[in-house]
């Protein structure tokens, strides 16, 4: 779907540049200086995307460098709640970004919606912790803001599709962070599934980390400089402990999925790829038990989801051993596997992984990275590789898992109207209360 621009972001790019670039690096970056790009790497002036960060921390950060890299986009504004990390933020990029775009302070707010509001900006990043990504991805589509949001894209099935439904209102860009879909390892894998070369599939493995659990930690005094209440915002009100700021919040499921909704919006998003689920989903999720040895998502075509958490790699028969201790995708078809991760593409047979598919074959997008994608569909309009209707469909996979784990039991849903069927204990899982003043219709 081709969205008409309602801000003056398409007429300051009269032209499309694309720069080549093979399959993006998932490795986190460094700055690239002016002189490597060279004159055809740096865009004019009136090309360059201005862009503010909300979340300074370990991702933000990263997708700021990546963005300041394509030679395309500069660093206006930062928001984030603790001081020490946004005044460091600030003076790294005024630094780094002078030599290319000459001496422009870079405003630090606290409050994200001021900084959205800004009339110089013309997209901003989201790399919050999970709770704090729905609000300010909906008050940035209001504002005229397109959107690059880390992923997990929500904290609930409930908020992601309000995100997707705001993103359709305004014409908005936004794309999901899971940037394993402008890799060429798993696009490759995900095309020899979908050309049907080890046949009908009837198993994926997918061996990410488990849900979070409930808020468990002793009170602490916060740190000068960190703005606690502002932190947890919408969540519930909970005392600061240093294991949750800056990088610990993942674990317990008040501010997020744990490993499920971490890494599992990476593979699960491959899985979702593979099997030509963008717009649906699993039918059904079932817990560990008598029936299912792992938790076991079911899709409409009979295909089984099984998730391998480090803890019960021997819960599932695997058609070869695992390579590694990494995290990664098995798929199981009638005619042979395919395993895939960040660092390799094992199949069997062995010559599937560069054996010709020929011109019948299914070949997907190829990307030109992540962040370069999502700034050529901020001049072009068109959809970006992992647009916010995947990452609400792929981030739904990781919390119906969740809801397994957490109730103990199986869950029928229905994924076109995205409801849990016959179990209302369930269906209170698809939302969370949040706190006053934020909690407010998620409405645009």
């Amino acid at each position: 779907m081709t969205h008409v621009s309602t801000n003056p972001l398409a007429s300051r790019f009269p032209r499309r540049r694309l720069l080549a670039a093979g399959a993006a690096g998932l490795a986190l970056p460094t700055i690239v200086p002016a002189r490597v790009l060279g004159g055809q790497g740096t865009a004019p002036p009136s090309d360059v995307v201005r862009f503010g960060l909300i979340g300074c921390g370990k991702m933000g950060h990263a997708d700021a460098i990546h963005l300041f890299n394509t030679g395309r986009a500069r660093l206006v504004a930062i928001s984030d709640v603790d001081t020490s990390i946004s005044t460091a933020t600030r003076e790294k990029f005024e630094k780094d970004q002078e030599p290319r775009y000459g001496t422009n302070p870079i405003a630090e707010h606290r409050d994200f919606r001021e900084l959205i509001a800004r009339d110089d900006i013309d997209a901003v990043v989201v790399a919050t912790p999970d709770h704090w990504h729905a609000i300010p991805v909906i008050e940035a589509c209001k504002a005229g803001k397109d959107i690059y949001c880390e992923k997990p894209l929500s904290l609930t099935i409930r908020e992601a599709r309000a995100m997707a439904d705001a993103v359709k209102k305004h014409g908005r860009v936004l794309q999901t962070g899971s940037q394993q879909r402008s890799d060429a390892r798993f696009r490759r894998a995900c095309e020899l599934v979908r050309s049907g070369a080890i046949g009908k599939v009837q198993r994926v493995i997918v061996r990410v980390g488990g849900p979070s659990k409930a808020f468990d930690l002793p009170a602490e005094p916060p740190p000068e400089g960190i703005d606690w209440e502002t932190w947890l915002g919408p969540a519930p009100q909970l005392p600061y402990n240093k294991r949750l700021h800056p990088n610990g919040w993942r674990a317990y499921r008040e501010f997020a999925g744990g490993g499920t909704t971490d890494w599992g919006a990476h593979h699960f998003d491959i899985v979702q790829w593979a099997l030509d689920a963008d717009s649906t989903g699993p039918v059904e999720a079932h817990p560990p038990g008598k029936a299912h040895k792992t938790l076991t998502l079911v899709y409409a075509s009979g295909t089984l989801v099984q998730h391998a958490p480090p803890d019960g790699l021997d819960c599932v028969e695997w058609p070869s051993p695992p390579e590694g201790d990494s995290n990664g995708i098995t798929f199981i078809g009638e005619d042979g596997w395919i395993e895939v991760d960040r660092k390799h593409l094992r199949t069997f047979p062995e010559s599937l992984a560069a054996a010709d598919l020929g011109t019948d074959a299914v070949y997907l997008e190829q990307s030109p990275g992540h962040h370069r994608n999502f700034l050529d569909c901020m001049q072009s309009r068109k959809q970006p590789i992992c647009h916010v209707e995947v990452g609400c469909r792929s981030v739904t996979v990781c919390h119906l898992v969740n809801i397994a784990y957490w109730t103990g039991r199986s869950i029928r849903w229905n994924p076109s109207t995205e409801e849990v069927v016959g179990d209302a204990d369930a269906a209170a899982w698809l939302d969370r209360p949040r706190r006053p003043p934020w909690n407010g219709p998620l409405d645009a």
